[in-house]
């Protein structure tokens, strides 16, 4: 018997039935290529290292409180003196605020100032600024010079008492311009120390305790007793406390003032001289008030020139002093007045410097220049001086002084 499957008339469809086609295989799409596929791993990796560090810098940010600080609110209140030192950063004078009360936080402070450049010029010094002040706030006071205090400046030449100037104005002395730099205005109070105590102490503190150098006591502690500090303070510009007392105020400019000496070389540089520290020293405020800078190293020659010949020195300068003026020349009554800084009447030195002499002038003290000059006179309106070996040779140059209007 023939079978119909004998004759394979059915075979497709048996085979459709033994062999099922799967939809999904008949649907499926040929693999991307490899390089697709790496660029989808790094991406991938990316976004996962990426969650990683944002998911550290929260977690950091949540245990050191990045972002996040205390800050005050408003202008501030009461009234407080901080202090600005030479090579503070911006983080070094959020801290001082930060323990003086001024802001909340140090972040605070340096958060308001990351937007204001002027904290970068903010000079050394003291300055009233404001408690419970908001970050922004003490950023702003800050960098307001008219908040700043206690700045002192002394000038090469000054002497501690006033000076009259020939038009009748007077220059303040170191003692006035102390007084002044103590001044400031702190909750409505005024901190001003009154020149006749700072000049009291001037003349009765002790010299150890007020940071007056130790070579320089002997002879100081022998002078008129406002006249022992003359010459101990340095020119330059300082910063003293407003609110000190004056024991405080001395002590600060004196203990400064020997700090620059000591950096000249004081007292060693008066080792090959033949003179004492304290003695080149008042050499040095003869030669500053007697002299331009240019002609420094010829007085302090004529200077020693004289004392090594016993001459008296003869200068106008220490006449002056005794007088509170700085005129160049004195007349026959100011040279007959008897007194220890008559240099037309006594032989060497005076008791103590008569100013403050500036570096230059000390230096030309330790190291004059050679020559055998004996006599000067300013001859021209500039201060030049002429100078001259010979008697004649200084009238002729008197003359020259008077021709070209010097004095």
């Amino acid at each position: 018997m023939t079978h119909d499957d004998d004759l394979d008339l059915f075979s497709d469809a048996r085979t459709e039935r033994q062999r099922p086609v799967r939809p999904d295989r008949a649907r499926r799409r040929p693999p991307p290529p490899k390089k697709k596929r790496k660029a989808v791993l790094w991406i991938s990796m990316a976004v996962v290292l990426a969650l990683i560090g944002l998911g550290g810098y929260l977690g950091l940010k949540q245990i050191m409180g990045i972002g996040d600080f205390e800050d005050f609110a408003g202008q501030g209140e009461g009234d407080v003196v901080v202090e600005v030192h030479d090579g503070d950063s911006t983080g070094d004078i959020a801290a001082t605020l930060t323990d003086a009360g001024v802001v909340a936080s140090s972040r605070a402070f340096v958060a308001a100032a990351e937007t204001n450049a002027d904290v970068r010029a903010v000079q050394p010094g003291y300055y009233v600024m404001k408690t419970k002040a908001s970050g922004a706030a003490a950023v702003s006071r800050l960098v307001d010079p008219k908040v700043r205090v206690g700045n002192l400046q002394i000038r090469p030449g000054s002497q501690l008492e006033n000076v009259t100037k020939g038009d009748g104005s007077v220059a303040k002395g170191i003692v006035a311009l102390l007084a002044d730099a103590s001044c400031a205005e702190l909750n409505g109070k005024s901190t001003c120390v009154p020149v006749e105590q700072l000049a009291e102490v001037a003349k009765t503190g002790d010299l150890v305790k007020l940071g007056v150098p130790e070579w320089a006591i002997p002879d100081a502690g022998k002078a008129e007793p406002h006249r022992r500090l003359e010459g101990m303070v340095m020119p330059g510009v300082y910063d003293v406390k407003p609110g000190a007392t004056p024991e405080e105020l001395w002590k600060q400019l004196l203990t400064e003032s020997a700090t620059q000496m000591q950096a000249l070389g004081l007292p060693t540089i008066a080792d090959d001289t033949g003179y004492t520290p304290y003695q080149v020293l008042v050499m040095a405020s003869l030669v500053e008030r007697e002299a331009i800078g240019k002609d420094f190293g010829k007085v302090a020659r004529v200077t020693y020139n004289r004392l090594r010949e016993s001459m008296k020195l003869q200068y106008d300068s220490t006449i002056n002093y005794v007088l509170d003026r700085p005129a160049i020349r004195t007349n026959e009554s100011d040279r007959d007045k008897v007194g220890p800084y008559n240099t037309y009447d006594n032989t060497g030195l005076p008791p103590t410097p008569i100013s403050s002499p500036s570096e230059d002038a000390l230096k030309a003290a330790v190291t004059p220049e050679e020559g055998p000059w004996l006599f000067f006179v300013r001859c021209q309106t500039d201060g030049t001086s002429c100078f001259a070996v010979t008697s004649e040779e200084h009238d002729q140059n008197v003359d020259l002084a008077g021709q070209n209007g010097a004095y």
